[in-house]
Order: C-alpha cells, then sequence, then structure tokens
C-alpha cells in the first residue's frame, strides 16, 4: 500500500469535490439551478472517492497494517472533512436560492 499516494489522493478528490460544489452554488445565483444539481452530483463523486480511499487506510489500521501518521496525513483529513462540512453548508444555501428564487417569481 503506498500511503502517500492515498493521502495525496484524498487531498485531490477532497479538493476538487469542494471546487465542483462552489461552481454549483454559482450557478444556483444565476438560477441555473439543474446545472448545479448536476455539479453538486459531480462533487458528490469526487467525496466519495476521497472517502473510499480514507475507508481504505481506516481499514489496513484495523487490519494491524501500519499506516504511518504524518502532518500530511492531519492535512489530508482536515482537508477532506472541511469539504465534507462545506458541500454539506453549499447544499443548504443552494436549497435556500431555490426558495427565494421561486418566492420573487411568485412576486413578479
Amino acid at each position: 500500500m503506498n500511503v502517500e499516494m492515498d493521502i495525496f489522493s484524498i487531498i485531490s478528490h477532497g479538493g476538487d469535490a469542494k471546487a465542483t460544489a462552489y461552481k454549483a452554488l454559482e450557478l444556483a445565483y444565476e438560477s441555473a439551478f439543474s446545472d448545479a444539481e448536476e455539479k453538486l452530483k459531480e462533487a458528490q463523486q469526487q467525496l466519495t472517492k476521497a472517502h473510499n480511499t480514507q475507508t481504505k487506510l481506516i481499514q489496513a489500521e484495523i487490519n494491524d497494517e501500519p499506516v504511518k501518521m504524518s502532518l500530511l496525513m492531519v492535512h489530508a483529513q482536515d482537508h477532506l472533512m472541511t469539504s465534507i462540512s462545506e458541500i454539506s453548508l453549499i447544499e443548504q444555501m443552494i436549497k435556500m436560492l431555490q426558495r427565494i428564487h421561486c418566492l420573487e417569481t411568485k412576486l413578479s
């Protein structure tokens, strides 16, 4: 098992997921909600890849395979958890933007 490659995979996929979610939010600001939903799906796919790699490392440790803890590993975990949290908030923000859009449409 190449732990360093797994660490970089978590960082890369987590970062891509977060960036894609922010693109979804920008689309929602433009009232392009179906495009925003597609971007959120892409973000979730990237997040799943990062999470699967994290799970692989956790399972290795459970199976008594040595997984060296390093500052880079901590950074990867932090990056992933931040991405998960921000994507969750972005999903809620998009729902609010949809409600605002509906209300504005009714008032027009």
